[in-house]
């Protein structure tokens, strides 16, 4: 038989066309139709349609296989061979019923078992199974597997012994035995592999990504599937439920709007190759529930009910419940409220209890808001008392969702130690979940399922104006992506090789924009290495545990702080709180609206870029919208800070903030930080012994010559690297453990893409992706480029940047742009910056000293004002 090319030759017996059409479809398809044109008997005719049959199955051509099937149903007929009409029967009940006309399927199914013995009969007890686990009937389905794989390992059939393990894992693990759904994976995918089933052998580990997305371990999972993915590729197969699994595991690690996109496309393909029904409504399932997730209602209720009327249509009520109960709950949070929704949900909780399904305790967890909103305390009490069963043996996502249930029905009963409790051991299981993951992406994403969790607490620490519980809760779940450094994926030298190719890319198309030109080939392939290099991080497994994960003790940062003091700003509902603690006592005071702190925010930075390139002489001073940020932000907490040094923590949504603008900040020094925790551990931190200054001019930056220039004459021995040794992988070699780093060079925050924030070198661009290759972060890094101190609120509380990437990765202090800057104007301020260091000043006292020293010009008092002190 020759394979390459798809061809495939016409010596190739009847009988063997079945196995091939399950492992190489194309290939069997054309082999069965080279037959056919030939003269053959009824039997052999048989086998090739029944192959085409399974071929065009395998391809999504459903309802034409099941023409060729009952055409090889008809040849067998007229061949007089029960043993061959069983076998054809079954395919086509099995067919059938995945193309959603599950009683015809069965009936099929049901003659075929009486028509067959021996090592046959198990043969289509497997694809009885397959129509019972499409109905959800799961225990009748594992009877039939149970009894199939005995007779077939003693008749000594591998391939179709392999076939039952992986329909007998996928059935436990639909019931959450897990441990015995790897395990028939794992021995299924051995028989395939020993037998050449390549097709197949891709479904295991397809189906493997599913048992360790199931325990919660998202990074497992997601290299499962990418390697089923390049399985099917290699045989020429759209598999749908690649991506129905591809969209949940986003799903999971906080990414919607990829899970919308991935179900999406899926449906598309659907459209234009056509597919099988049953299929087709879990693709669609899937698309509502992304869309759910997404915030994107209107899409996720018009998806939900395309697939509910489906799965109506294929007697499918462990689907279509489920799909019910994806309308309910876009209809909630449109703001669909009332006794009626109630009583759908809590029917529908009831009926997904009865079928067994995982959205049970979800269903439950909303029937009880709704109570709670109605003011129907025993029926909410009730129904939040079903949603917190799962506690204990199950993943961590479930178990954080179980314990929200626990949270809000103590809260509804007045139980304020009870909710804590909850609370504390929701986001204890949360942990777990995140710390199964070493991207920064996934880690701060994954924050976002404690949300509510943290917020309950918080707003209890309110009520009882507890200044010392809300700082506590306030850090429980903030910032808790960059208490540990990245972890690097296991083909780490192929991520190199990805990040370098990209640079030249990027590199190359910089310079042909800077002609006036466009390369749509070259933006295709930078988008391409992106999502490799993307998808690349996202594989890495975290640590379980981590000596950094260990609690926040205030009592410490109390001890460490001295004269400093320190104002955590917390927003709840929609108000900004101030947590301000100094001379060991901690006080609450309420600062405004949020909305109003934002406002004032993007006047500042709009002002700021404006006079940034003297592009505006009038409007409001910077005197005047200093005033006016003060007061939004940090309001009566500027009268209680006396001259004292000031580390402020202000939430996720405030980060992009020039601080140095506000009159009662500008003259001290000023170190913001996302967490107390990460300036307790940056203080801690101890200077490399050897003082190495590593200098950086990048190309394209005028007065970047001028200020490297300067700074090395005020560092004699230090590294300097321009003019094309500022390459990549110079550069980080360079930067990692020195005692200070100075970058100059043009700076691109990416909003789609914050990871992908870089810092323009002669190489290309140097990426959040490059950076977190470092072992360890310059002790401190001066970033003297155009908004270099961007990051990306994601999850709870969580950022997404260049500069917050370092964080983690042992640097004490940052000094960043949080606006563009006029370059020029920089010079002497990094001079002068320079300078105080020198003296022996920390980097946010040095900043506040150099800032003083810069004059009246607004240019320069705008650039000045655009850089923020990070960590300690």
């Amino acid at each position: 038989m020759q394979t390459a090319g798809g061809s495939v030759g016409t010596a190739v017996a009847p009988n063997d066309l079945l196995p091939l059409a399950l492992s190489r479809p194309h290939d069997a398809i054309a082999a069965a139709r080279s037959l056919l044109a030939g003269d053959l008997d009824p039997d052999a005719a048989s086998c090739a349609h029944q192959a085409i049959g399974i071929g065009l199955r395998q391809l999504g051509d459903v309802e034409t296989a099941i023409r060729e099937l009952r055409i090889a149903l008809r040849l067998t007929e007229t061949a007089g061979r029960p043993e061959r009409e069983a076998d054809v029967l079954a395919t086509l009940g099995a067919t059938l019923g995945r193309a959603g006309r599950s009683r015809e399927g069965l009936t099929h199914l049901d003659r075929a078992v009486s028509l067959s013995r021996g090592a046959l009969s198990g043969r289509v007890l497997l694809r009885r199974a397959d129509v019972l686990l499409i109905l959800g009937r799961h225990r009748e389905a594992l009877d039939d597997l149970r009894i199939a794989i005995s007779r077939l390992r003693r008749s000594g059939d591998r391939v179709w012994e392999a076939r039952c393990r992986n329909y007998r894992g996928f059935i436990q693990l639909e019931m959450g035995v897990t441990r015995q759904a790897d395990t028939d994976f794992e021995q299924a995918g051995r028989l395939y592999a020993a037998s050449g089933q390549e097709f197949e052998y891709a479904e295991t580990r397809q189906n493997r990504g599913l048992v360790a997305f199931s325990r919660g371990d998202l990074p497992a999972a997601l290299q499962y599937l990418d390697e089923a993915g390049r399985g099917f590729a290699e045989v020429g197969v759209v598999w749908p439920e690649l991506a129905i699994d591809r969209c949940a595991v986003l799903l999971a690690a906080g990414l919607p709007t990829e899970a919308l996109a991935e179900a999406d496309q899926a449906i598309v393909r659907m459209e234009t190759v056509g597919g099988q029904a049953t299929k087709r409504a879990e693709v669609l399932f899937a698309a509502a529930t992304a869309a759910l997730a997404a915030g994107e209602l209107e899409t996720a209720r018009s998806r939900a009910e395309s697939a509910r009327r489906l799965f109506s249509a294929q007697r499918r009520p462990w689907w279509s419940v489920r799909a019910s109960m994806v309308q309910l709950d876009a209809r909630y949070q449109s703001g669909e409220s009332g006794p009626r929704l109630l009583r759908q949900v809590t029917e529908t909780a009831r009926r997904l209890d009865t079928l067994g399904a995982t959205e049970a305790s979800a269903a439950h967890l909303l029937a009880g808001r709704l109570a709670l909103t109605d003011g129907r305390t025993r029926t909410a009490e009730r129904q939040l008392e079903l949603a917190g069963r799962r506690t204990r043996d199950t993943p961590p996502l479930a178990r954080g969702a179980a314990w929200l249930g626990k949270a809000l029905r103590s809260e509804a009963r007045g139980d304020v130690r009870g909710m804590l409790t909850a609370c504390a051991r929701g986001l204890d299981a949360l942990d777990e979940h995140r710390l199964m993951m070493g991207a920064t992406e996934l880690r701060a994403r994954a924050t976002g399922h404690g949300a509510e969790l943290a917020g309950l607490a918080l707003r209890d620490a309110l009520r009882r104006d507890n200044a010392r519980s809300l700082l506590k809760w306030g850090e429980r779940w903030r910032a808790t992506a960059l208490t540990i450094p990245p972890v690097r994926p296991p083909d780490d030298q192929q991520l190199v090789h990805d990040l370098a190719a990209l640079r030249d890319v990027v590199r190359r198309l910089d310079a042909k924009r800077e002609g006036d030109g466009t390369d749509p080939a070259l933006d295709r392939e930078r988008r391409r290495l992106e999502k490799a290099v993307r998808e690349h991080t996202l594989r890495a497994h975290g640590h379980r545990s981590h000596p950094e994960t260990s609690g926040f003790q205030i009592d410490e940062l109390l001890d460490e702080l001295g004269d400093t003091v320190l104002v955590e700003l917390i927003e709840i509902d929609g108000v900004l709180h101030a947590v301000v603690v100094r001379d060991g006592r901690i006080s609450r005071l309420t600062v405004g609206p949020m909305a109003a702190a934002e406002i004032e925010v993007e006047r500042s930075r709009f002002r700021l870029r404006w006079l940034a390139h003297g592009r505006s002489k009038s409007g409001p001073s910077l005197d005047v919208l200093g005033a006016r940020l003060g007061s939004a932000i940090l309001g009566p907490v500027q009268n209680v800070l006396g001259d004292r040094p000031v580390v402020i923590v202000p939430p996720a949504r405030l980060q992009a903030l020039p601080w140095g603008l506000v009159p009662s900040l500008d003259r001290r020094a000023v170190n913001v930080v996302p967490s107390a925790a990460t300036w307790l551990r940056a203080r801690r931190l101890q200077p490399p012994s050897d003082r190495r200054v590593v200098l950086v001019l990048g190309p394209g930056l005028p007065a970047g010559r001028a200020e490297v220039a300067r700074l090395a004459e005020r560092y004699p021995g230090a590294t300097v690297l321009a003019d094309g040794d500022a390459t990549a992988d110079r550069v980080l070699k360079e930067l990692d453990g020195a005692w200070i780093g100075h970058i100059a060079a043009h700076g691109t925050f990416r909003s789609d893409s914050p990871l992908f924030s870089s810092l323009r070198l002669d190489d290309g661009p140097l990426t959040v992706y490059d950076f977190e290759r470092l072992r360890r972060a310059p002790y401190r890094l001066v970033l003297s480029s155009c908004e270099s101190g961007l990051a990306k609120p994601v999850g709870a509380d969580e950022l997404l940047g260049l500069s917050s990437s370092l964080v983690p990765l042992g640097a004490a202090g940052i000094l960043a742009s949080v606006v563009p800057v006029n370059d020029p104007a920089t010079v002497p301020l990094m001079t002068a910056l320079h300078d105080h260091l020198q003296a022996g000043q920390p980097l946010a006292a040095a900043f506040a000293l150099a800032r003083a020293k810069v004059g009246d010009d607004p240019v320069a008092r705008a650039a000045g004002r655009s850089f923020v002190a990070l960590g300690a």
